[in-house]
């Protein structure tokens, strides 16, 4: 019995890790995918000799995600350590089981042996030789349980030596794939530490012209405010809209009624019909699994206060984040709504607002669009394309923002990940 429940929980754990290595694997594989995007930007970048700015910015991410990747590969390499010790000892438990039976079904050969040989040294004369016919029967009983116990023995140690032949092939396998996973880790820390490099030599080139960068940013900042209020602006004007009409719907339906309606007036939020309700209750359900705002690409910017990037004891506060793409990336809704506004400001491109019910999703940083107000959009429809910044190594750079209402959200909560 202890034997048996030694063996079952050998087998979940067994089980339990081969979950952990498959999780490994995708984390791995997305990782990967991330890495490669962050390879093709910063390549692109190269074939500018402006922007140093932006090229610190994605060789530090580029830093981030080897870090991450090592840190998987450790992980990797502790599960795969503790499976073969698992295996190990499963293996060694099934040897000495292995042994343990071929001693029982010699036992039970030579008893068989014995038996049916006693007398006239045959199972038949052995049979026949009993007093009765009673204990012949039982002789007889005897014997074919012998043998079907024997039959059984042999059997067992069958299976357990295929048992023992699968085990050392997966003994194998992890042990080769450890040395896989090492080799990798070992050439992901000497990529690391030639970026490590490459960082510090920029942060010297770019400390050079600080009181320049500083300048820059201010302007930036100032740029991204006067958006920022521009789509505040344009979504409050879209719920006063909203409300004017919803209230003028009721006032018309309760014409002839004693029943005076209720306004609106004073409200914050949208005034929903029953489809805007489906579709914000599909949205709200999404979070978490909506798709980015473009196919391929990487957050280089996250929400809220920030550490600037490369300049020492400044901060910025973005109210929605940053995802940078390859040349030529288009713009995609992330859900299905309508486009309540397509507009620009001096000295910036232009931007999309979709509503979804009282949720509103704004993508700014277009070129050339592809929708104009009014326009029903589907999950994934492409909106626009991203303006790519010649002057600031190639940088294609998409802002991307959610509201509730008029509350601002933290947008990268709600994407998949």
């Amino acid at each position: 019995m202890r034997y048996r429940l030694l063996i079952l929980l050998l087998i979940t754990a067994v089980f339990a890790t081969g979950q952990t290595r498959k999780q490994l694997e995708q984390k791995k594989k997305k990782l990967n995918q991330e890495m490669q995007t962050t390879s093709r930007l910063i390549n692109e970048t190269k074939k500018s000799r402006k922007g140093t700015e932006n090229k610190l910015i994605l060789t530090r991410q580029s830093i981030r995600q080897g870090q991450e990747y090592i840190n998987l590969l450790n992980t990797e390499i502790d599960v795969l350590n503790h499976d073969i010790d698992s295996l190990q000892f499963s293996r060694e438990q099934n040897l000495l089981r292995l042994e343990q039976l071929r001693a029982e079904y010699a036992v039970n050969v030579k008893l068989l042996y014995r038996q049916s040989h006693r007398n006239a040294f045959s199972m038949f004369l052995y049979i026949i030789s009993a007093d009765d016919f009673t204990q012949g029967f039982r002789r007889f009983r005897y014997l074919q349980k012998l043998s079907s116990r024997r039959r059984a023995k042999a059997q067992e140690i069958s299976d357990l030596t295929d048992s023992l032949t699968a085990q050392q092939n997966e003994l194998t396998d992890t042990r080769n794939q450890k040395e896989v996973s090492m080799n990798e880790r070992e050439a992901q820390q000497r990529k690391l530490e030639q970026q490590q490099r490459e960082q510090k030599k920029q942060l010297n080139s770019l400390k050079k012209k600080e009181k320049e960068l500083t300048a820059k940013q201010k302007s930036q900042q100032a740029q991204i405010n006067k958006l920022d209020k521009k789509i505040q602006e344009a979504i409050n004007a879209e719920i006063a809209r909203q409300q004017a009409a919803a209230k003028k719907k009721k006032k018309d339906a309760s014409k002839g009624s004693t029943t005076p309606s209720k306004g609106s007036s004073g409200s914050t939020s949208f005034e929903l019909s029953k489809e805007e309700k489906l579709i914000a209750g599909n949205f709200e359900a999404n979070k978490g699994r909506l798709p980015r705002p473009v196919e391929r690409g990487n957050i280089t910017g996250h929400f809220g206060v920030q550490p600037h990037p490369y300049l020492d004891k400044v901060t910025i506060n973005n109210k929605g984040i940053y995802i940078q793409s390859p040349s030529g990336t288009e713009a995609r809704a992330v859900f299905e709504g309508v486009v309540t506004k397509v507009f620009s400001i001096s000295g910036s491109n232009q931007s999309v607002i979709i509503r979804h019910g009282n949720y509103s999703t704004v993508y700014s940083n277009l070129t050339s669009v592809y929708v104009k107000a009014g326009d029903k959009v589907t999950s994934r429809q492409k909106i626009g394309k991203i303006f790519t910044d010649t002057e600031n190594g190639n940088k294609t750079e998409l802002y991307f923002l959610l509201y509730k209402d008029r509350d601002i959200l933290n947008p990268e909560s709600w994407l998949a990940r």
